[in-house]
């Protein structure tokens, strides 16, 4: 018997990546290509998978290790015809096999053959001037498919970095994929009209050397001691940056009787795996959430950025089996509507839907199913705010911006929500805990003619009514352009629909889960109050909150609206 280190191959340059998960213990009897760790760059998860068989005598890594290529994993007890034929770490020799330092050859990757060498048989990977560059679906804020509405470069096409390659369209927003490099596009393998995700290949390219150098891997060829001297192919590893990967690897002899290092098994972050989840979780994971019967989707991870670990799948199983159901499963088994054909009373058209039009209709449906509805009503008297606001007229001008009442609704939000903290949290591990948010940022439903998004304007807490009025007006432009970028869209903690003058006395907003609450703004307009002696006209705006029975109850709505309305009719009591 004799005792082999195995090492971290090579992975694509992502030095330091941090170990997320050790799949085997001391004692274990491990098989070829069996995963031993889960390693995690910035960029991926990869498993990193046995090069020879054996028992494990003792494991060189722990959680949260940083490793490199080379680094030790594990020793392990293997037989001398195994240790003899398993490729030795970069300038070492197997110790089952071993040789002075005068058979030693001087150069990685020259064979060995008797203990002499033939400068004429040594293999070396010839220096490129260009490689080739696969460029994918960089992370767009959503782990489901978008559109690719449009391709804005063809093949034979000199590009220079940053050039648009791609025009994608999501449910809520359009985006453009840049070049990573500059270089000539080889091959397009997409097509207008298809759907792509995140990590998609959208088209090859040739670039220089540099480019390659900073974008991924560079060719290399390494050869492994053996009777016959043939060189092994080394290990392909596709790395996966933000903008695109370049993927290179020795040439494969096919006749090579010497075994060769097994490739990286490589995950993509949160990319969709085997059963198509959109989630974040390894192989070993997936294999035995499928054993389970187990949809990965549901299941809440608590490794690290939210990485799903077989502790999850085990305690998700065992309160599936106390409960019978899943809280996902709320609402399901509703007949749904029978459809007609209107064809039959007289004239019709069909019109498809967008995109954006569908989405939203899912997302209000499964808001409506699962959270409890209460809806509020209340007015406020914004006589003074207005006056004030016309007074501000000439001044807002000059800034070049318009002073609408929404800054003032958006401060006036943001203290009584710093005063009311719970109407800015959100249910969390299926409602066993309620996450308080340490941050006030506030959506802005916005009625496109694609359809209503919602952009989220950041800390309006922190802003004074010039910034929030010019930063509103921004977003609103960008989303009826269609411009929003992903992020502008995520983080909010409440969300503010304002139907301004289109009309109305009041609605009930939908709540936008997973935030509680929801605020509904409708048309002021001028109505007769009792002032203790005779009735006065002031100018009155009708407020609906909406809010998540499960999480708000009837006293914490009061207060909070009670304090909402006492801002809006005074806004100095802001600065309290």
């Amino acid at each position: 018997m004799a005792t082999l280190t195995l090492t971290v191959p090579d992975i694509g340059g992502a030095e330091g990546a941090e170990v997320v998960e050790v799949l085997v213990a001391v004692g274990d009897t491990i098989t070829l290509e069996q995963s031993l760790i889960v390693l995690e760059s910035d960029k991926a998860s990869m498993e990193i998978p046995a090069t020879a068989e054996g028992k494990i005598l003792a494991l060189k890594v722990a959680l949260g290790d940083a490793l490199s290529e080379g680094d030790a994993i594990a020793e392990i007890e293997t037989s001398d015809e195994v240790a003899s034929a398993t490729p030795a770490p970069q300038g070492t020799t197997p110790s089952a096999n071993p040789a002075s330092a005068d058979e030693a050859q001087a150069t990685d990757g020259s064979p060995m053959d008797g203990g002499t060498s033939d400068p004429a048989q040594t293999l070396s990977a010839p220096a490129a001037e260009l490689a080739v560059m696969t460029v994918e679906v960089p992370d767009i804020g959503t782990d489901g498919d978008v559109d690719l509405v449009e391709l804005l470069v063809t093949t034979g096409q000199e590009v220079a970095e940053g050039d648009s390659l791609v025009l994608l369209e999501s449910d809520k927003a359009s985006m453009e994929v840049p070049a990573p490099a500059a270089g000539k596009i080889t091959d397009v393998l997409v097509s207008a009209g298809g759907s792509v995700r995140q990590g998609t290949p959208l088209m090859t390219m040739a670039i220089s050397a540099d480019g390659q150098s900073a974008a991924g891997s560079s060719p290399q060829a390494s050869t492994a001691a053996g009777d016959a001297g043939t060189p092994s192919a080394a290990p392909q590893i596709e790395a996966q940056p933000t903008s695109g990967s370049v993927s290179a690897s020795a040439p494969e002899n096919a006749g090579s009787s010497i075994p060769t290092q097994t490739p990286i098994q490589e995950v993509a972050d949160a990319s969709a795996i085997d059963d198509g989840a959109a989630v974040y979780a390894g192989p070993a994971v997936r294999k035995l959430a499928r054993e389970f019967g187990v949809d990965l989707s549901k299941v809440t991870g608590s490794g690290p950025r939210g990485r799903i670990v077989k502790e999850d799948l085990h305690h998700y199983v065992q309160q599936a089996l106390k409960t019978g159901v899943g809280s996902a499963d709320l609402g399901a088994g509703i007949p749904g509507i029978p459809e007609v054909d209107f064809s039959q009373f007289g004239a019709i058209e069909e019109t498809p839907r967008s995109r954006l039009d569908k989405v939203t209709a899912s997302n209000m449906t499964r808001s409506w199913l699962n959270v409890p509805h209460v809806t509020q009503f209340d007015d406020a008297d914004i006589t003074d705010l207005e006056d004030f606001r016309s007074e501000m007229k000439q001044e807002a001008e000059k800034r070049g911006t318009k002073l609408t009442p929404m800054p003032f609704i958006l401060k006036a939000c943001a203290v009584a929500l710093g005063r009311h903290p719970k109407l800015k949290t959100s249910l969390f591990q299926g409602g066993e805990t309620l996450v308080y948010k340490h941050y006030c940022h506030i959506g802005m439903a916005v009625d496109t003619p694609a359809g209503l998004v919602v952009p989220v304007i950041r800390d309006v807490d922190k802003k004074g009514l010039w910034e929030l009025s010019e930063e509103m007006s921004h977003l609103a432009a960008l989303a009826r352009d269609k411009k929003l970028k992903p992020d502008q869209m995520q983080g909010g903690v409440f969300t503010i629909s304002s139907l301004g003058n289109i009309g109305g006395r009041g609605f009930t907003p939908i709540v936008n889960a997973p935030e509680v609450a929801i605020l509904g703004v409708s048309r002021a307009s001028i109505q007769p109050v009792w002032k203790g002696r005779e009735f006065e006209p002031r100018k009155q705006l009708p407020l609906s909150l909406s809010y998540d029975h499960r999480v708000i109850n009837g006293g914490d709505a009061g207060r909070f609206m009670t304090e909402l309305v006492a801002l809006l009719s005074d806004i100095r009591r802001a600065l309290l």
